[in-house]
């Protein structure tokens, strides 16, 4: 599914992130940018340690990366140039919204400082995380489409669900806001 927002197509696709043909892939990582399970997993299995050792090169020169935060990486052996770490919100702590829109913005920011003209998204904060995949979706598409909206060089926006459920859940958010405010 897909739509266009000036000259932007966000679009949802189910299937695995690191296979993407894509400038950038958003990893969903955690405050000291440590690459476990999940996505994380995943992208650091296909694109090397390299990705890894530059997250920790951030971290000793940062400091942890706040909730809502995000940095940058190559993409090591990915076909993805570059990684963008998003520090997603843990459910429960409070402001979970808020949160995630500012991770999402912020890699966003972050992508078009790099001319990065195409980047795919991850349900961010919806696996070790615990957020509803419904909050999640009713939280990006819209910081998304917002930030397009205030004109941007991005040309593809994509959110890559892994799973039917997950995958459902943004369609049917999508289509809700397709039909009320884009």
């Amino acid at each position: 599914m897909k739509i266009n927002v000036g000259e932007t197509s966000i679009e949802l696709v189910k299937g695995d992130i690191t296979e993407l043909d894509v400038d950038c892939i958003v990893n969903a990582a955690n405050s000291m940018l440590k690459m476990g399970g999940g996505v994380a997993g995943a992208i650091k299995r296909k694109g090397g340690q390299r990705i890894q050792d530059e997250c920790d090169e951030i971290i000793a020169k940062r400091g942890p990366i706040p909730v809502g935060g995000a940095a940058i990486t190559s993409g090591g052996k990915l076909k993805a140039k570059y990684v963008i770490h998003a520090v997603g919100p843990v459910y429960g702590k409070g402001d979970e919204e808020r949160k995630l829109r500012d991770a999402v913005l912020n890699s966003l920011k972050l992508a078009e400082q790099h001319g990065i003209s195409s980047i795919a998204f991850p349900a961010i904060s919806t696996g070790a995380f615990g957020l509803p995949k419904k909050i999640c979706a009713e939280t990006m598409i819209p910081a998304a489409i917002s930030y397009v909206r205030g004109g941007t060089s991005i040309k593809r926006i994509i959110f890559c669900l892994y799973d039917d459920e997950t995958f459902n859940i943004f369609k049917e958010t999508l289509e809700e806001l397709r039909f009320s405010s884009v």
